[in-house]
């Protein structure tokens, strides 16, 4: 028979330190210095991954140094989901140090390889304890004494190893591949910029192309009206339909998780999205996701609307290509109409004025729908490497659930 794991607190292998807070004045040079993102990002770091700098006097250095096999931990976030994220440090950093926005966990003991800390503070078990015991008032918050009091199994080293090497080659399965979409969307960007401006004319065009505003093709309907506590809904009923928000639009398409309710007596014909519709945001706190969009190129399989600091552009005529004008309004002449409308103003909005005087070079519909031939291609091609991402991903989750709990043993009895 196989023997069981022992468990142990993280408190058994880890000491925590908090790291360090500066200026704004004394950042962007100096010493390496490991921020949150690169913690949040990465399950293992190299010294290359760290391009942080912050300028130290060498006491501070002392003080908030960092060592090969060090654990790093997410101290604080917006969300509790995105507190107690861990990363080892896997090769010396010279004179670097670590930010007031993560914690330093220093091994005691070689009671886990740091191969194996990539991936053990992770665990549904782990992080469900790391979320239900931070603290949340305006920011989600845990720290060295709630992390240290966590149980955890503590397998062989054998096992250790073994583990980790079976999750590492599907890590760098994922990591090579989440390259491979990078690479594609800037091809695929850069493509798009091209085309839409006619720097590339695809075969067989010559055409002039014609300067028009956006008002000559669209219509923008404005977000609707409702009372935010009496006339939404955190459930759906018949009385409802889904009202979509900013957060409803990711990397230029549409998300359909959280989503709220609105009673349908507040929403207008014309309020209720259709196929071909484009939703933009006109207003947030965040001046870089005003004027983000999503187009709804397939029949909607809900019913949808659009809530506050949002608009719909809808086409005036059925032969509007709204492919082709989603993709203007992705593009870099879209964005720099953007930021002129906003040069020199505190103001985080748009108004349905500034979406239809913006102006664009329009080719002939053929060559209209060449384009975006082209792009779609394109923009499928990195669908399907996504959707093998999230197959990936979905594999990772199970492999780490069964092997970092004991349920799956990878080696034989007499190896333990």
């Amino acid at each position: 028979m196989v023997k069981p794991w022992d468990t142990a607190t993280i408190g058994d292998f880890l000491d925590f330190k908090n790291g360090l807070n500066k200026g704004k004045k004394f950042f962007g040079y100096g010493t390496p210095i490991i921020n949150y993102t690169d913690v949040y990002k990465k399950r293992g770091l190299k010294k290359a991954d760290i391009r942080g700098r912050v300028c130290l006097t060498p006491d501070e250095i002392h003080r908030f140094d960092v060592r090969e096999n060090d654990v790093f931990f997410t101290r604080t976030s917006e969300t509790p989901d995105e507190v107690g994220i861990s990363s080892v440090l896997l090769e010396p950093v010279e004179n670097g140090v670590f930010s007031g926005f993560v914690l330093r966990g220093r091994p005691k003991n070689d009671m886990f390889t740091p191969e194996y800390c990539k991936y053990c503070f992770s665990t549904e078990a782990v992080r469900e304890a790391i979320i239900t015991g931070c603290t949340y008032t305006t920011r989600a918050l845990t720290n060295g004494k709630q992390l240290s009091a966590i149980e955890i199994p503590v397998p062989s080293k054998p096992e250790q190893e073994a583990i980790a090497a079976a999750l590492s080659d599907i890590d760098t399965l994922i990591a090579n591949l989440e390259k491979l979409i990078a690479k594609k969307k800037s091809i695929k960007q850069g493509t798009m910029q091209a085309l839409l401006t006619s720097k590339q004319r695809l075969p067989g065009f010559t055409g002039e192309w014609k300067d028009y505003a956006l008002g000559k093709f669209l219509e923008c309907i404005r977000c609707v009206s409702y009372d935010g506590t009496a006339d939404i809904s955190q459930f759906e009923t018949a009385e409802t339909i889904r009202l979509l928000r900013a957060n409803n639009i990711k990397n230029a398409r549409f998300v359909s998780h959280d989503v709220q309710y609105v009673h349908r007596n507040k929403v207008k014909t014309s309020q209720h999205l259709c196929m071909d519709d484009i939703m933009v945001c006109m207003a947030n706190g965040s001046r870089t996701l005003v004027g983000k969009s999503c187009y709804f190129g397939s029949p909607l399989v809900c019913d949808y609307t659009f809530g506050a600091f949002m608009s719909c552009v809808r086409k005036k005529d059925s032969d509007t290509n709204m492919y082709y004008i989603f993709n203007l309004m992705n593009s870099d002449a879209y964005w720099n109409q953007i930021s002129i409308l906003f040069s020199g103003s505190s103001i985080n909005n748009l108004r349905p004025a500034d979406i239809l005087n913006m102006r664009f070079l329009f080719p002939s519909p053929k060559e209209q729908n060449a384009i975006c031939a082209v792009i779609r291609d394109m923009e499928n091609e990195i669908l399907d490497l996504e959707g093998k991402l999230c197959k990936y991903r979905d594999i990772m989750r199970g492999m780490m659930s069964e092997l970092l709990t004991g349920r799956i043993r990878l080696i034989d009895k007499e190896d333990v």
